[in-house]
């Protein structure tokens, strides 16, 4: 990894000096645009409203516009700014963990220590853990204000952006004021069919199955010169697959609670006739003396 930011980090009067790095990387496949026709790369060029002529990317400046006039800024107007120029992530409170609202988690950073002694990052990290506190911190990246979470995973602290408050849609839905009667009988099936699912979350497990479909159908095109009849790959979907209203509630919640131990019980057949197939052990008897 190569760190995109240097910096540090300050609370109080502790100094914690920092490289910053993306925690997290996109492996999806990269699509371009063509012309159907014939397969020509379609291009966007940034050209000019006003004499006509295609700019270059290193002569193209921001601007704000407010409807009359147009003022210009320039990459040396913005790097004048004071946050900008600021290389500190200060920490403004500690905060419970469980306040940290999950929608407002953004963009993820790991932070290496960068200084010849790891002790104040070190001592950061195990006072986060003894208690059980989250750094909220702001800091100045890219040509934007952040305010961010300070947290630990393993023994390395990460930096999460989090949204604004007012970037946090407020979430107004009418048929939520209904009043709705849930029985007991309803939420004890409900709650089976929970159980029956429970596991341990293990990320490796799971797989981005649309990018994985379509590496598939961009190496059958490849080996089939471009020609492939993708409804023999994919198929169509059934109507009942695909989803749709459940009418019966209970119905639903019971069938999935005994199609779930079904499954359940399939999956530890072997176990347990493996267990049956050992021998008794022998049970051990003492001599009288």
């Amino acid at each position: 990894m190569r760190a995109i930011w240097k910096g540090a980090l300050t609370f109080g009067l502790v100094n914690v000096p920092v490289k910053v790095y993306s925690a997290t990387e996109d492996h999806d496949v990269s699509l371009h645009q063509v012309h159907n026709a014939d397969g020509g790369r379609i291009r966007y060029q940034r050209k000019c409203e006003v004499c006509g002529e295609i700019v270059a990317f290193q002569d193209i400046d921001k601007a704000y516009d407010d409807g009359e006039q147009t003022v210009v800024l320039t990459a040396e107007d913005l790097a004048s700014l004071p946050s900008e120029r600021s290389r500190e992530i200060d920490v403004v409170e500690f905060v419970p963990s469980d306040q940290v609202d999950l929608l407002t988690l953004d963009k993820a950073y790991y932070l290496e220590p960068d200084s010849m002694s790891p002790k104040a990052y070190v001592l950061l990290r195990k006072t986060l853990e003894q208690t059980d506190r989250t750094a909220i911190v702001r800091f100045s990246l890219r040509q934007k204000t952040r305010l961010a979470a300070l947290r630990v995973r393993g023994d390395v602290l990460v930096l999460q952006t989090l949204l604004w408050a007012d970037e946090v849609r407020e979430a107004a839905f009418p048929a939520l004021d209904e009043p709705v009667r849930i029985s007991a009988k309803e939420l004890e099936l409900s709650a089976s069919l929970v159980e029956s699912f429970a596991s341990d979350f293990d990320p490796s497990q799971f797989a981005d199955e649309y990018q994985d479909e379509l590496r598939t159908l961009i190496e059958a095109k490849l080996e089939k010169g471009d020609a492939l009849d993708t409804s023999e790959t994919f198929g169509e979907r059934d109507d009942a697959e695909a989803g749709g209203e459940v009418i019966d509630l209970m119905a639903a919640l019971r069938a999935s609670v005994e199609r779930s131990r079904a499954a359940r019980d399939e999956k530890d057949k072997p176990k347990a006739d493996a267990e049956k197939k050992k021998p008794a052990a022998k049970k051990k008897t003492s001599k009288a003396s």
